[in-house]
C-alpha cells in the first residue's frame, strides 16, 4: 500500500478555491490513476488542505507524469505517517516529470469579461479525455475543439496540454482580439508562429497558426455559426475531444434547448471515434435531467450518468448559483 497526499491547486480567490477543493477528488477518480485508489479522504495539514489517496500499488513513471497534469490539484507528496522513531506525518515532494508544451501563462494571461476560470478549463479538457478511448494516449497526440470558443481560453488550456486545438465563435470580434493575443505572445515569449489568415465566402473568417519548432502544434480559430462548424473548420481532421461552456446569459429554456438543438447533431458527427465531449452550463434554471434529456435525444450521445460523472454540480459565485457538467459519448 502506499499513500500521496494532492495539494488542492491554489487559487485567486475563495470561491474558485471552494471549487477546487470539491472537483478534485473526483477529478483524481476520473483520471487514469482512480482505479488504483482504494481510500480517498480530505486532510489538512499546516493549513493546508490536501486529499490524501491510499493506493494499491505503486505509481510508474507514466502514472506519476499523468498527476502533473491534473487540473484542480497542485504539489504532490509521499505519505508517510512515520519514519522510524520520526513520528509523522511527513510528507515527501514528488516530481511529477510533466512539462507542459507551452507556459500556464499562455491561458492565465489574458483577461476578458465572462472568461471562465483557467484551472476549471483544463478540468473539463482533462475529464473528456479521460472519459475517451485516448485516455492513456498523449496530449501530443490529441485534437480538441470548442464549439463556442469565446476568448480561447479552452483554446489555451488544450495547447499548453499539448493538444492540437481548433475553435469556432460567432462574435467576429472577440475572434479577432484572440487572434492577435496569440500572435503577440507568441512573439513576446520567442515562439516559433506562423499565422494564415483566410476570409470563407458566406461563412466568416478564420486564422491557421503553428506555434513550435521542432513539432508546431495547430491552431485554428474561425468566426461563424458553431452550426457551420465542419465548413469553418474544413482541413483541421477530426477532434478526439470536444469541450466547451455553454454561455451564460441565456435567460430561458428556449434559447439553450434551440442552441443546442441545431448544434449538438453538428458537433456529434465531429467527433473521431471514441472520442468524448463534456460540456459546462449554469443549472440552475436548467436541470441536470433537461440537460442529459436533451444531449442524448440531439447528438445522438449517450450521456456518462454513472459516479462521479453525477457528482460535478457545484457553486461558481453569487450570479453563477449552480454549474454542471456533462460528459457525452457518441452512440455507435
Amino acid at each position: 500500500m502506499t499513500t500521496l497526499v494532492a495539494q488542492i491547486a491554489p487559487q485567486r480567490s475563495t470561491q474558485y478555491a471552494t471549487l477546487a477543493k470539491d472537483l478534485a477528488p473526483h477529478e483524481l477518480k476520473l483520471s487514469p490513476l482512480g482505479r488504483l485508489i482504494s481510500i480517498l479522504d480530505y486532510l489538512e495539514l499546516g493549513g493546508q488542505a490536501y486529499w490524501k489517496c491510499e493506493l494499491e500499488t505503486n505509481l510508474d513513471e507514466v502514472q506519476i507524469r499523468e498527476l502533473g497534469m491534473l487540473a484542480m490539484t497542485g504539489v504532490f507528496f509521499w505519505y508517510y505517517a512515520a519514519l522510524g522513531e520520526y513520528a509523522g506525518p511527513l510528507l515527501r515532494p514528488i516530481e511529477t516529470g510533466f512539462q507542459p508544451c507551452f507556459s500556464s501563462d499562455l491561458m492565465m494571461t489574458r483577461r476578458y469579461k465572462g472568461k471562465t476560470n483557467e484551472l476549471f478549463t483544463q478540468f473539463l479538457c482533462n475529464i473528456a479525455r479521460f472519459s475517451s478511448d485516448f485516455s492513456r494516449q498523449s496530449w501530443k497526440n490529441l485534437r480538441v475543439f470548442d464549439p463556442l470558443a469565446g476568448g480561447g481560453t479552452t483554446l489555451f488550456a488544450a495547447l499548453m496540454l499539448g493538444a492540437d486545438v481548433a475553435g469556432v465563435e460567432k462574435n467576429g470580434k472577440d475572434v479577432q482580439s484572440t487572434a492577435t493575443f496569440l500572435e503577440q505572445y507568441a512573439r513576446a515569449q520567442g515562439i516559433t508562429c506562423s499565422v494564415k489568415e483566410e476570409r470563407l465566402k458566406k461563412l466568416g473568417k478564420r486564422w491557421w497558426f503553428k506555434l513550435g519548432r521542432e513539432t508546431p502544434k495547430q491552431c485554428v480559430l474561425a468566426s461563424g455559426e458553431t452550426t457551420h462548424a465542419i465548413e469553418l473548420i474544413s482541413g483541421f481532421k477530426k477532434p478526439h475531444l470536444i469541450v466547451a461552456d455553454l454561455p451564460y446569459g441565456i435567460q430561458h429554456h428556449g434559447q439553450l434547448t434551440g442552441l443546442l438543438r441545431a448544434a449538438l447533431p453538428v458537433w456529434a458527427s465531429m467527433l473521431a471515434p471514441g472520442g468524448a465531449m463534456a460540456l459546462a452550463w449554469e443549472s440552475t434554471r436548467f436541470s441536470r435531467q433537461e440537460m442529459v434529456s436533451l444531449v442524448e435525444a440531439e447528438g445522438p450521445l449517450l450521456v456518462l450518468s454513472e459516479p462521479p460523472y453525477n457528482m460535478l454540480v457545484h457553486r461558481v459565485d453569487r450570479v453563477i448559483k449552480q454549474r454542471d457538467v456533462v460528459v457525452a459519448r457518441p452512440i455507435t
